[in-house]
């Protein structure tokens, strides 16, 4: 009898201890839930950050949720971002890290009416931009796409003006915007501007240069953990799924099977360097363009934003989550 209650009080200290140890993590996505958040909400869902020792809470971002001013200020511990406004945010002095991506390219497309069948057929056009392409893609699109010239207009987060107009090219996300001209059974063409050379990684998990200091372990474990939910999530996003929808009332089944055809179709999680260093992998080359691309266009300082130090690879070379 003496033995079957030490065992019981062994068994109940051990999961107190267990319980005690779960370290809360908070990290903010950079919209409202949807598909392309999908592997975190499926480690959530699975219990992944549980049983990595982590008590994640996901916040949503939105379209007036300045997620980098958040993160500085200490309401989250990383986010999702991408490695060119990780490092814009060094020139403001904020030293925000790439840990690991979710995407092996930006999610960026400009979508066009059946006319415009090259990047040549791109001229004369007038685009409709957000406010902060000015700061990510733009400069390099007027270089490189020779668009110096270009008209552009504001975007206002509707499809509206783009079908009413043939003449108009219009940013989106290559898991949204093409979907609501879809749906309105409209003729569109979709260019990843990825294809055409634009080096950023997309969503990718950035964290301040402090946390990955003070609590390296708990970077670890989420980085892994969540390269592991997006494994999952791209096999079967049913749990992460019930997640996206309570968090997001709005969001249909019809939206999310969408996005996860796009980034299954379009390779997002799965193509370029995650073939052989999986899942979420970054390397020197590619993180190197991307800077590159900041200096020549003035947007970053090479002397107060120096390429060392500005990333770190330790947390995610060697997860290896194969697709």
């Amino acid at each position: 009898m003496k033995q079957t209650l030490s065992i019981v009080a062994a068994l109940s200290m051990a999961l107190s201890a267990q319980g005690m140890a779960a370290e809360k993590f908070t990290f903010m996505t950079n919209w409202y839930a949807q598909a392309e958040h999908g592997g975190f909400y499926q480690a959530q869902a699975q219990n992944l950050y549980r049983d990595a020792g982590l008590d994640v809470t996901i916040k949503m971002g939105g379209p007036q949720v300045h997620t980098m001013q958040l993160m500085a200020a200490g309401q989250a511990d990383c986010i999702i971002s991408d490695n060119m406004q990780a490092l814009e945010s060094w020139q403001q002095g904020v030293e925000a890290v790439p840990v690991a991506t979710t995407f092996q390219h930006s999610a960026i497309v400009f979508i066009t009416h059946p006319d415009v069948k090259s990047q040549a057929d791109l001229q004369g056009k007038t685009f409709l931009l957000a406010a902060e392409a000015y700061t990510s893609y733009w400069p390099w699109a007027q270089s490189v796409l020779n668009l110096k010239n270009a008209r552009v207009r504001p975007y206002t987060f509707s499809v509206q003006p783009f079908l009413a107009d043939k003449t108009l090219v219009q940013q989106g996300y290559v898991t949204s915007e093409p979907f609501a001209v879809q749906k309105a059974g409209a003729q569109a063409n979709i260019y990843p501007i990825s294809d055409w050379g634009y080096p950023p990684y997309g969503n990718s998990i950035v964290c301040m240069k402090s946390t990955i200091e003070k609590r390296p372990q708990a970077v670890a474990a989420f980085v892994k953990a969540s390269m592991q939910g997006w494994k999952n999530y791209l096999e079967n996003p049913a749990p992460g799924n019930t997640l996206i929808k309570k968090e997001n009332p709005q969001m249909t089944d019809e939206q999310i099977a969408f996005g996860i055809a796009q980034m299954k179709k379009y390779q997002m999680l799965t193509g370029g360097d995650a073939q052989t260093g999986g899942i979420g992998i970054m390397t020197v080359p590619r993180l190197k363009q991307t800077w590159q691309l900041l200096v020549d266009n003035k947007l970053i300082d090479p002397v107060k934003v120096p390429f060392d130090g500005s990333y770190t690879l330790k947390f995610i070379e060697d997860v290896k989550v194969m697709p």
